[in-house]
């Protein structure tokens, strides 16, 4: 199934200015997590229900990942970018690994003041799922999230986003339309209990 739909997700990170590992030679580094391999609260359904969303550690493979930009609460100017080699992107054993020079421009390095002093410290990505690249698992109420198709965007957000209001409308729908195939299942498997007894009473209670 094709789907275009841009997701956001938010973590609370610690978009570290001090790392001993840098991967760029900069007085104004930042490096974090976009996002982890570990299960999150995606969502909660109509009755409180948590429903979980999990990216899964191959999810990167032969995605689009080579002109991803860097900017504040996913808007306006960039501040880094991966055609200018200020901006890196890493598959770790542990997620979505993100690495900043933010000293080309003032506007940048006023944004790494503000990561500095506690301001600003959880990061936020938007991307696109591979057609058919996600499936729902009701024993766990999770979504998987099997292959990402492209990767556009990494930023610094100051609120997160609501997930109640801003999830889209295609991550619902998984979960939608399984519990309706659930239940017309039920529903078929009762009338074809229905239709058994009838024939069993129509034939004298003979099988």
């Amino acid at each position: 199934m094709e789907d275009n739909q841009l997701r956001q997700r938010t973590m609370v990170v610690n978009l570290a200015n001090n790392s001993d590992n840098k991967r760029f030679d900069s007085d104004y580094y930042v490096e974090g997590y976009a996002t982890t391999f570990e299960p999150y609260v995606l969502y909660r359904d109509g009755n409180g229900e948590p429903i979980y969303e999990q990216i899964d550690p191959h999810a990167f493979e032969g995605a689009i990942m080579n002109n991803v930009i860097f900017q504040y609460d996913h808007e306006g100017r960039v501040f880094a970018r991966q055609k200018n080699k200020t901006l890196g992107l890493e598959v770790t054993p542990s997620g979505l690994f993100i690495y900043a020079d933010l000293g080309k421009t003032e506007k940048a390095k006023s944004l790494y003041e503000d990561i500095k002093a506690g301001m600003i410290d959880q990061m936020s990505w938007r991307f696109t799922v591979a057609p058919d690249g996600e499936e729902y698992d009701p024993a766990t109420r999770t979504i998987h999230i099997r292959k990402v198709r492209e990767v556009f965007d990494v930023s610094a957000v100051s609120i997160p986003a609501n997930n109640q209001t801003s999830i889209c409308a295609r991550s619902r729908q998984i979960v939608d339309d399984y519990e309706k195939k659930q239940k017309l299942s039920l529903e078929r498997q009762k009338k074809l209990r229905k239709f058994k007894f009838y024939q069993i009473y129509k034939h004298g209670g003979q099988s």
